[in-house]
């Protein structure tokens, strides 16, 4: 079964979902808000997984910023040992999978303290670098509660600025091989990071105050576990693409209704770019 969407947005193009299952598409036929179901007691938990694919026959070939030995700033550090790719679209060509897409509950009904507690656990810092004349990784996802560390692994100047809604706009210089910690609360759309001594970096990060998100991998796949059994919003977000799963453009950023039972598995299937909708 397969739907067509227009949806907002950076980049502002339409997506093409495509999904396998007949649950899932039960599911996503259903306006927001529509099945009524209770938040899950704890305890009662299941797994939310899919895929961020290209949806045309030709995949888009990787692109360079700055091809090898020609940055115009600090050429002896910028692309001297590699060309500087361009992120914004990364298809893998062997699976169609779109890297570095953002998926996320909005506004969760219920909680997992013990995800929470695992995921700080495990991660109690999350960490942005800049190494080649770039911010890596290009997307970062975070709880509010992680420490974010801002760091530089090359020897030349940076700066790093942000503005964003919930978040008090920052703008410092980042001494070679220098370091910051910063803390972020929860925001609704993703962070743009940009380094003005270099024009061309950037990156992207979310923050969240629950535990439900995932940065899609190299073959596109993102899986969130632990989500409360019930109805759930999940919103799908990439650079070129904007948000997915809606009619109404009003309501981009309110996502899909799915539903998760516990113990299982809700299979999204593949979420397909339209190639003719990218710019």
């Amino acid at each position: 079964m397969r739907w067509i969407f227009r949806s907002g947005g950076l980049g502002a193009v339409g997506l093409m979902l495509v999904a396998v299952g007949a649950r899932f598409a039960t599911a996503a036929n259903l306006p927001v808000g529509s099945l009524g179901v209770t938040p899950a007691a704890q305890g009662e938990y299941g797994t939310i997984k899919g895929r961020l694919v290209w949806g045309g026959s030709d995949v888009p070939p990787a692109r360079a910023l700055i091809e090898k030995g020609r940055a115009q700033k600090d050429p002896e550090i910028c692309a001297r040992e590699a060309a500087i790719p361009n992120r914004e679209l990364v298809v893998d060509p062997k699976t169609k999978g779109v890297v570095s897409g953002f998926a996320y509950l909005v506004k969760p009904k219920g909680s997992n303290p013990g995800a929470v507690k695992e995921l700080l656990t495990r991660s109690p810092k999350a960490e942005l670098d800049q190494k080649n004349c770039e911010f890596l990784p290009y997307v970062l996802a975070i709880h509010q509660d992680q420490t974010l560390v801002i760091k530089s692994s090359d020897p030349v100047n940076h700066n790093v600025r942000y503005a964003a809604f919930a978040n008090s706009p920052f703008n410092q210089i980042m001494a070679p091989k220098g370091e910051i910690e910063v803390k972020l609360v929860a925001e609704r759309r993703p962070i743009v990071v940009a380094c003005d001594i270099h024009s061309w970096m950037k990156a992207y990060i979310m923050v969240f105050d629950h535990p439900f998100f995932a940065v899609t991998g190299a073959d596109g796949a993102f899986e969130i576990k632990g989500v409360p059994a019930g109805e759930q919003n999940l919103v799908l977000w990439q650079e070129r693409v904007g948000y997915v799963g809606f009619t109404d453009p009003a309501k981009k950023a309110q996502g899909r209704a799915v539903t998760i039972r516990a113990g299982e598995v809700t299979d999204l299937g593949s979420v397909a770019i339209d190639p003719a909708q990218v710019k």
